[in-house]
């Protein structure tokens, strides 16, 4: 393990315990330092929450350059159930471009067949806000995708991303005999408009995303916006399949990268800055999921379980940050009006230990994603530069 790395684990699970377990991996196409947290290795099988977004995004465009789709088509012409979205393009759902509304949370529906009908009842209602990031534009290109191969959604993502990767351990179904292997995401506890939420859930192998929970199922139906399960080592063959141009080529990739929300605002701050279903540079390193070390060619994605990749075509440099931030933690924390992190005996920026009730203390997790710079990205860079000697 290198020193680099150790300290950065280190740091995320026993310095501050954000996560029960962590691994990370960095490199370029012809070299890779990892490391694993005590207990986990390279069968350990993470979910990958909205790191599945990146997969959907390359998957359309793989769909758009073998002819089978155009950014300019409009949903219904591939998924005629969305009757609400008769003048949306398949170009403004992969670039966060319109804001959809669904007439119901889908995540509080009984059962799948009722959350499918929530989903197929979305509706444009304008122009996204200040935070154009959604799930719901992913989860609606599943369905177009399926609409023009005439295949499930994991088929087609599987001929078109993993096939070409090499990636044998990567699943919307995890089989069963490596279920053991599964991390558990269960115990999340949340603070929201003053109400407490335990989730005691997901069965493991279920994905932790309450929407692709009940979408997918036991059946392993993928969502576009979550609900693949992979390990590490997969995880750097799709980075290196991403750069040596197997799954879309340099140009697609290039245009995938491209800024098509931000920008500053009248009153100084910014809009978010998102590519087609990416998240791309950002003028301000604080708000930035790309590293700072990466160029303004690279994209790279989040995942709320505790998931970061990001991959620079232009550097030929990857970065991968697969954990679990679920496990047992306080992971959300909205305070009371005229309250802060600090009043609920939290660090300034989130972590510290919160106590839950008169028998429990949990670690925080909440905000954790503003520390990866530091005590992650600072680690690798410093990796990356060896490489260059």
């Amino acid at each position: 393990m290198s020193e680099q790395l150790s300290r950065a684990i280190t740091y995320f699970t026993e310095k501050t315990g954000i996560m029960s377990e962590l691994c990370i991996a960095c490199g370029t196409g012809e070299r890779v330092t990892d490391a694993y947290s005590a207990g986990i290795g390279p069968e350990t099988v993470f979910d990958l929450a909205s790191v599945t977004k990146l997969f959907t995004g390359l998957t359309i465009l793989r769909l758009r350059d073998e002819g089978l789709l155009s950014l300019e088509m409009k949903v219904t012409d591939a998924a005629p159930r969305f009757t609400g979205l008769t003048d949306v393009t398949v170009g403004q759902l992969m670039a966060f471009g319109v804001e959809l509304r669904t007439p119901g949370r889908i995540d509080a529906c009984s059962d799948r067949a009722s959350a499918l009908q929530c989903l197929y009842g979305t509706k444009a209602i304008g122009t996204p806000g200040k935070r154009p990031y959604s799930d719901i534009p992913a989860m609606i290109l599943k369905y177009i995708a399926e609409g023009v191969c005439g295949e499930p959604f994991f088929e087609i993502v599987r001929r078109r991303v993993l096939i070409p990767a090499g990636m044998r351990e990567t699943w919307s179904k995890v089989p069963a005999h490596r279920l053991a292997d599964c991390l558990n995401y269960s115990g999340e506890h949340r603070i929201e408009k003053g109400k407490r939420i335990l989730r005691e859930g997901p069965a493991t192998g279920i994905p932790h995303d309450p929407k692709a929970g009940i979408l997918c199922g036991t059946d392993g139906d993928l969502c576009g916006h979550a609900g693949l399960f992979s390990t590490l080592p997969d995880m750097v063959r799709f980075c290196r399949a991403v750069l040596d141009g197997s799954i879309v080529s340099r140009k697609t990739l290039a245009e995938m990268a491209v800024n098509r929300t931000g920008h500053r605002m009248e009153d100084g701050t910014y809009r978010q800055y998102l590519g087609y279903q990416c998240y791309v540079k950002h003028p301000d390193q604080y708000y930035s999921e790309i590293p700072a070390y990466m160029s303004g060619s690279a994209v790279g994605i989040a995942g709320f379980t505790g998931n970061h990749l990001s991959v620079d075509p232009e550097k030929g440099i990857f970065a991968i940050f697969l954990g679990n931030r679920v496990k047992d933690r306080l992971t959300v924390l909205i305070p009371d009006e005229g309250k802060c992190w600090k009043d609920y005996g939290l660090e300034d920026d989130g972590p510290g230990m919160f106590r839950w009730d008169e028998h429990t203390v949990i670690q925080s997790s909440v905000n954790y994603v503003h520390r990866k710079d530091e005590h992650l990205h600072t680690e690798i860079c410093e990796i990356l530069k060896e490489y260059a000697l």
